[in-house]
């Protein structure tokens, strides 16, 4: 397969010396490899950057004919995640961008796949996948990143008819390492705001101006282990008790700040967001400014919450009851 879009991989490290090596062997070896990898390292004191660039070229020496050009850009203060994924993406030059963690095993048609469905589908802006989740030494979780998330056939369906955007103002079902993009997404959403994970962002402002998809297979190994930055694992029924009884803190303030910031830099783009998808946003940003100012009292939120949620917004951006019985139960 010759695919007619270049593909470029974003590849972010910080001291990803132990993984690094089997992940860009994983990249470069795809069925259809991609024509540059970009790595973004976040002021690195492992070495790693120089692993990567010895597993390039083994990849290289070990297929010949195989051309691909490692461009490295290195970061003497942290970016951060998000800031550093702005800068990997921004840097590269394919009409795809495959968003790439340090320390996953691609399967080897992964990019094959993905690249398929942009081919033949010039509306589809965003394309995500599930991912099969592993330990520190590759062994099999026996589950998957959708399973973790507890994403519902409902959820899926929504992406796959053209609502992702309704299920991203609910959550986010998007993981960056399981993600492909077209370059064109970065005009209107860099500069990323460092208030929101880079692969929220790129989802929510693809959804509101394009097409978005999901494939349901696993396409990459999402490992588990002691140093994610972002990981991913299903909460026990206990734990889901702990996180409802658990202090709200800011965190209802934080989203309603990020749902401002979403909503100001859609309306910067003017006719290219629906009416509808505005109306939906400023719904949601009244949802969550109404659940950051419920008062200490326990007692003293139970009607406001009643009231919210006969107005259906729990459902609409939010996971209905468990958001309900969280604004009833968390502590100040």
């Amino acid at each position: 397969m010759n695919p007619a879009l270049s593909i470029s991989v974003a590849l972010c490290t910080y001291n990803g010396a132990r993984f690094i090596e089997e992940q860009v062997r994983s990249i470069c070896l795809q069925t259809v490899p991609p024509a540059e990898i970009v790595l973004s390292d976040d002021a690195s004191a492992d070495g790693c950057v120089e692993l990567a660039r010895k597993a390039v070229e083994a990849c290289l020496q070990e297929r010949p004919g195989l051309s691909i050009t490692l461009k490295v850009l290195r970061n003497a203060a942290s970016l951060r995640v998000t800031k550093n994924f702005e800068q990997a993406a921004s840097a590269c030059s394919g009409d795809l961008i495959a968003l790439c963690d340090q320390d996953d095993v691609w399967y080897p048609d992964r990019l094959a796949r993905m690249v398929a469905e942009f081919d033949k589908r010039p509306e589809l802006l965003l394309l995500h996948s599930d991912a099969r989740l592993v330990d520190g030494q590759r062994k099999d979780l026996g589950q998957s990143l959708f399973h973790a998330l507890e994403v519902q056939r409902f959820e899926l369906e929504w992406i796959h008819t053209g609502r992702a955007f309704d299920v991203f103002l609910r959550r986010n079902l998007v993981t960056g390492a399981t993600t492909m993009f077209r370059r064109t997404l970065l005009a209107p959403a860099v500069p990323f705001p460092k208030e929101w994970v880079h692969d929220e962002w790129l989802a929510i402002v693809a959804s509101a101006i394009g097409r978005v998809d999901v494939i349901e297979d696993a396409l990459i190994e999402y490992r588990q282990h002691e140093n994610n930055q972002i990981g991913a694992r299903r909460d026990s029924f206990l734990g889901k008790v702990r996180k409802a009884l658990a202090s709200r803190g800011n965190t209802h303030a934080e989203r309603a700040f990020k749902a401002e910031l979403l909503l100001t830099r859609l309306l910067a783009l003017g006719d290219r967001v629906e009416p509808d998808t505005i109306r939906k946003l400023r719904d949601k940003l009244v949802h969550q400014r109404f659940r950051a100012a419920l008062p200490p009292s326990r007692v003293a939120r139970c009607l406001p919450v009643l009231r919210e949620a006969l107005t259906g917004r729990y459902n609409k951006f939010g996971r209905g009851a468990r958001g309900v019985v969280r604004d009833l139960f968390e502590s100040v």
